[in-house]
């Protein structure tokens, strides 16, 4: 697909959404979202990527919970060469299209033999459809698709049209709660149908209606909508509802960067789980890739460098803010700061952008959540939140950190955990 013309950064209406050509002015400089369906990044646009944050902005990339790029501290004045790059490697296909490019999906999906699909197809299927679709770019950039291969891990995040990979080989395509089961090739075109359906519902809809929950539409209603458009399967045998656990983050299904590792053990409560990190098979084969997590979802220059020194042909960010690496070397992933132990209580330790990255912040809560990272809750996350916004912070019983005005901060442990 050849990318549409690329345009200066704008500062429009709507939802706050930024992107990589709606910045967002921020305490410490502009900020740009770069989205990157499914995580997926080639090695050159890996590089493209880096380079821009070095020469443009802080240096740093900063892992958001859909699995995008944020780079932040950028200069005013630079949006034109920012999108010249970014459309250069591939990364701006549309530019009408490019902050609803919200795509999520199992990112150990053909690497690890789990799952009923391997959702790549769907991705790059779902990705063109849908910067091909004229209704498509009326989406909020809140709203979200999602790739689940079957093994659970994207239906967790609650995507406003899920794709969920059968034991027959089949999709199961849903608008919230709504679902249509359809052959495997037609996956992304239905995705987009459904995404169709929404914007179509929302603008009939009164008020602000950036998510598919805020329809305040039935199961049935929804399935109704569904059925009557005509590139979809009638009425009739439905898949079971999605099953909805908690999405870890709230903020309105806002995208927040750095605000929780993602690199948490399973049945971590109220966050959001990651892949596992894996392990040698028991005839001490590797698996072939390396899963790792990035503290406060912030990579520095020469963490990126070793990333892509060490891949094969690409890298695969993760929702969790977490990057798996096909053919990676946890050994020298480690060594530049990178979090490949599930007992590290890095993996338990979140925090908000703080300061001086934002103005409401009441104290640089990413340095003093460093110096106590020993002091972590052994079992429950522990969120840092520079006022009490709490921007960010997850779903369910969490130690609550919260800066004050003064300097200090209240603490607050949960009466209950989940088991």
């Amino acid at each position: 697909m050849s990318p549409s013309p690329i345009s200066a950064p704008s500062f429009g209406s709507g939802d706050a959404c930024p992107g990589a050509l709606r910045l967002h002015s921020a305490d410490d400089g502009f900020l740009a979202r770069v989205r990157i369906p499914g995580g997926v990044l080639d090695l050159g646009q890996a590089r493209a990527l880096g380079e821009a944050a070095e020469r443009l902005g802080d240096g740093m990339l900063h892992l958001t919970s859909r699995g995008n790029v944020q780079l932040r501290g950028l200069r005013d004045g630079c949006g034109g060469e920012l999108a010249e790059r970014l459309g250069a490697a591939g990364l701006l296909p549309s530019a009408a299209h490019e902050r609803v490019r919200n795509v999520v999906a199992s990112p150990l999906s053909g690497l690890d033999g789990r799952g009923f699909v391997d959702v790549r197809e769907w991705l790059t299927g779902l990705d063109a459809a849908l910067c091909a679709s004229s209704v498509t770019p009326e989406l909020s950039g809140r709203f979200l698709f999602g790739l689940d291969d079957g093994r659970g891990d994207v239906v967790g995040l609650r995507p406003d049209v899920l794709v969920r990979g059968t034991a027959s080989g089949a999709a199961d395509v849903f608008l919230g709660e709504a679902g249509v089961r359809v052959p495997y090739a037609r996956a992304a075109e239905v995705a987009v149908a459904a995404a169709e359906v929404f914007v179509a519902a929302a603008r009939e809809a009164d008020g602000r209606v950036w998510r598919v929950r805020e329809l305040g539409a039935s199961r049935a209603e929804l399935a109704d909508l569904l059925a009557a458009h005509p590139s979809l399967p009638p009425r009739g045998s439905a898949p079971d509802p999605a099953p909805q656990s908690p999405a870890g983050l709230e903020n309105d299904g806002a995208e927040v960067a750095g605000s929780d590792l993602g690199n948490l053990p399973p049945g971590a409560a109220g966050w959001a789980r990651r892949p596992p990190v894996p392990r040698a098979d028991d005839d001490g084969v590797s698996p072939g890739f390396v899963t790792v997590g990035v503290p406060f979802g912030a990579l520095k220059g020469e963490q990126w460098a070793a990333l892509l020194a060490t891949a094969d042909r690409e890298i695969r960010l993760t929702p969790w803010r977490g990057v798996v690496v096909p053919g990676g070397n946890a050994d020298d992933l480690t060594r530049v700061g990178l979090v490949a132990d599930p007992a590290s209580p890095w993996n338990r330790v979140a925090a908000c952008i703080g300061r001086p990255g934002c103005a409401k912040s009441h104290a640089d809560v990413r340095r003093d959540a460093a110096a106590r990272i020993e002091d972590a809750h052994p079992t429950l996350p522990t969120y840092w939140s520079g006022c009490e916004r709490r921007c960010g912070h997850p779903v369910g019983p969490y130690v609550d950190v919260v800066a004050r005005p003064d300097g200090g901060y209240t603490t607050t442990v949960p009466h209950h955990t989940e088991s």
